[in-house]
């Protein structure tokens, strides 16, 4: 099975500070450095390094081959990623404070420009059964998602950023959907974690659902089954990545053929490893790192 992420490509610009910034101030960081990041490249580099066949389609301006390179070099094919003039790359400027806390602004630039006929040509080259990864940092999702449906793809949706484009359309085309409470509750308008899948389960009753419960852990449940697990424990530096790296090892784990839970239990374990380094895709740990992380 192939997996198609079709997702941002971002450079980051990542600023150490004491605090986050407020309205009206002005602070010196500690540091400023240059990273290859946005969800979709940071999913696209988690499914690699967990050893599934991942393929990236996306776009980026003439100054983000860092980005493509990022990409190669962690192991996914960048076959279907466009080079466009006249269009910067994405890019974010994030804020990272002593407590390791994040806080992102983002411009949108190149990964706002898919259009249907580059959307069909790239789907013409998976079949039944692939999986699509999606996230909300590119245009035209809920078109993504049908077309890939139509096809027989198997589709998950990382709702991130919320907006509008998170659309009753789009979720009835999710096969898997992997989301954080803040999510939860901006589509259901629930609070509880048990009120949200009720919510969930109501509405899209064949869909696969993992949500993120932050110090609590994360859980799984398709209607019939539930699985959970708790964190792992370490030092945080820089949470940027860190769903990132859960959700790329948590599908790899479960296309390779690992149960729910012990795709959440390899997911969980990336996960800490990302957040005890500094960066987004740099910190996502390999396989190896992961299996002798759960060996101690």
């Amino acid at each position: 099975m192939k997996v198609l992420n079709f997702g941002s490509l971002n450079i980051d610009y990542v600023y150490r500070v004491h605090h986050f910034v407020r309205a009206g101030e002005t602070i010196a960081s500690q540091s400023m450095e240059t990273f290859c990041g946005e969800k979709g490249l940071n999913q696209s580099v988690a499914f690699a390094k967990a050893g599934a066949q991942v393929f990236h389609a996306g776009a980026i301006g003439t100054e983000g081959t860092m980005l493509t390179d990022m990409l190669a070099a962690s192991g996914a094919d960048v076959s279907f990623v466009r080079t466009l003039q006249g269009i910067p790359s994405g890019h974010a400027i994030i804020q990272v404070n002593d407590e390791g806390e994040n806080c992102i602004m983002l411009c949108g630039g190149a990964n706002q420009t898919q259009d249907e006929s580059f959307v069909d040509e790239v789907l013409s080259h998976f079949n039944a059964g692939d999986l699509l990864m999606l996230q909300n940092e590119i245009n035209a999702p809920a078109t993504i998602a049908k077309k890939a449906k139509d096809r027989g793809l198997l589709v998950a949706l990382n709702p991130s950023p919320m907006n509008d484009a998170i659309t009753e359309e789009l979720l009835s085309y999710v096969d898997f959907l992997i989301l954080n409470e803040t999510e939860g509750n901006e589509i259901t308008g629930k609070a509880s974690e048990e009120e949200i899948l009720m919510n969930l389960r109501s509405r899209y009753p064949a869909m696969k659902i993992i949500l993120t419960l932050g110090s609590r852990g994360a859980l799984y449940e398709d209607g019939a089954n539930r699985a959970t697990q708790g964190i792992f424990k370490v030092t945080a530096v820089d949470t940027t990545a860190a769903g990132d790296t859960f959700t790329g090892y948590f599908f790899s784990s479960l296309l390779n053929g690992k149960t729910p839970g012990e795709s959440l239990r390899i997911a969980s374990a990336a996960s800490a490893l990302a957040v005890s380094r500094m960066g987004a895709a740099p910190s996502i740990p390999t396989m190896d790192e992961v299996q002798a992380f759960l060996s101690k």
